[in-house]
């Protein structure tokens, strides 16, 4: 900046009231913009933060500042903080999946609305059942530090560190306006607090490796009511874009069975899979005898050969 801006930066900073209660100017304040009839057209040559994130104060070089809206985002609060828990890692835990319609319509962006890819990855672990537990969203590697977004506008639900979330780790979780609530894992740092406003692209976290994590990445995950869902449904990571500006979620994409990729005739068969838990003395053969089936179609629906060994607690997919 030159030597008259950083005059008029030091002077502004001594005299314009940053809260904005007093607009009105006399001979020891800069005057604000619009109590001037200027006609020329300034030249902004710097900003100012505010206590508010959404309004800045932008300097002028002809020796006058304004307010400047950046865009606060527009929340209906009708039903927003139904099932609010803002301690609790998830919500709506009084509502079952057989509650929920057969499908329903979102409308992920609109005017009001927008969108940003929480980080740009080719996706690494799917929504899958994996081993013996649920992977319920998708992992998308990255270097600590990077940086996460906020994938809609919403206010933040949870804001909360490794001892309160278990294997999440680092944690925030927000909830939007489209009626989902999306997860962001793992992170090294959260920048964002519950009950915080927050835009569509602004930075909530840094990319991290706590929790149950073996290597820095961004655990995401997308619910509706509390039940997630395959987040690639809505979002394609690898290039950065919403799939469309309106999802249809139907109840069987609920099951961890049920993926993109899939065609809905294929999610309907996966979501009404029998699975079966391994307990002690379970071979395939008897798995086979108790569910009418074969070893062969038990082994092709896991990928697994016929002499693999099972382990209790293992989950299989019989029918």
């Amino acid at each position: 900046m030159k030597r008259r801006g950083i005059f008029l930066l030091t002077f502004i900073l001594i005299s314009v009231p940053i809260s904005g209660q007093n607009n009105n100017h006399t001979q020891d304040t800069i005057p604000q913009r619009d109590t001037l009839g200027y006609d020329e057209v300034p030249i902004p040559i710097d900003t100012l933060d505010t206590d508010d994130k959404f309004t800045k104060i932008v300097l002028y070089d002809d020796y006058t500042w304004e307010y400047a809206d950046m865009g606060r985002p527009v929340i209906d609060t009708a039903g927003f903080f139904d099932s609010w828990e803002g301690t609790g890692v998830h919500s709506f835990r009084e509502i079952a999946i057989s509650d929920l319609p057969e499908e329903v319509d979102l409308m992920l962006v609109d005017s009001l609305n927008s969108f940003c890819v929480p980080y740009q990855q080719k996706v690494g672990s799917g929504f899958k059942f994996r081993r013996t537990r649920e992977h319920k969203g998708v992992d998308l590697s990255l270097k600590t530090g990077d940086t996460i977004r906020a994938a809609f506008n919403g206010i933040v639900r949870v804001s909360e560190g490794t001892r309160r979330t278990g294997g999440y780790g680092n944690l925030v979780v927000i909830r939007h306006t489209n009626g989902l609530e999306t997860y962001y894992a793992h992170l090294s740092k959260r920048l964002v607090d519950s009950g915080e406003v927050v835009k569509a692209g602004e930075v909530i976290g840094l990319g991290g490796n706590t929790g149950r994590s073996y290597g820095a990445h961004l655990h995401f995950e997308t619910r509706y009511k509390g039940h997630p869902f395959d987040p690639q449904r809505i979002i394609d990571f690898e290039n950065g874009v919403l799939r469309d500006s309106i999802f249809t979620l139907k109840k069987h994409y609920f099951s961890i069975y049920s993926h993109y990729g899939q065609t809905d005739e294929e999610s309907l068969a996966a979501s009404q899979r029998i699975v079966h838990t391994i307990k002690s003395g379970d071979t395939l053969g008897a798995l086979a005898r108790r569910y009418n089936t074969t070893v062969s179609k038990i082994c092709k629906l896991n990928g697994i050969s016929s002499n693999k060994i099972l382990r209790i607690g293992q989950r299989l997919i019989v029918r």
